[in-house]
């Protein structure tokens, strides 16, 4: 799995006119199953994020998570993570795992992130969405399990 994670002073996903989930300081995941990934990649990337030190402590220094400072999480589908760029102006989405498989991964990654003790919100797969975020730093950080 592939995770674009932005560290957030708030961040929220609207489909239509509904917000389906919105957070204050955390961070907003956009996160890809690529071809081939299995359950063990989704719970992988969870723990890894979960411990990810990436918030301030008070001596000014990367050195806390997102557990560690109370924070949330807004998981967002992106299959476009999974664009291959190499060839020609148009990216290819081949590498992307089929729209079923990446939905149960994507329920199995936000429900890994719950088990590592962390409130979770969410956008709605394969909806077409509306991510506002204030990026805190900016801090942006890409994550494969």
């Amino acid at each position: 799995m592939r995770a674009l994670i932005q560290r957030v002073t708030e961040a929220s996903v609207t489909v239509d006119t509904r917000v389906t989930g919105a957070i204050g300081p955390g961070l907003l995941v956009l996160v890809c199953a690529m071809q081939g990934d299995t359950p063990a990649e989704a719970d992988r990337l969870a723990v890894r994020l979960a411990k990810l030190r990436i918030f301030q402590d008070d001596a000014g220094k990367m050195n806390r998570s997102v557990r560690d400072i109370g924070g949330a999480v807004l998981v967002v589908s992106q299959f476009t993570l999974a664009a291959d760029t190499s060839r020609g102006n148009r990216p290819g989405f081949s590498n992307a795992a089929p729209p079923d498989v990446g939905e149960r991964l994507y329920e199995h990654f936000m429900a890994a992130l719950q088990r590592e003790g962390l409130p979770v919100e969410r956008g709605e797969f394969g909806a077409d969405m509306k991510v506002r975020l204030l990026n805190d730093g900016p801090v942006t950080i890409w994550m494969e399990s």
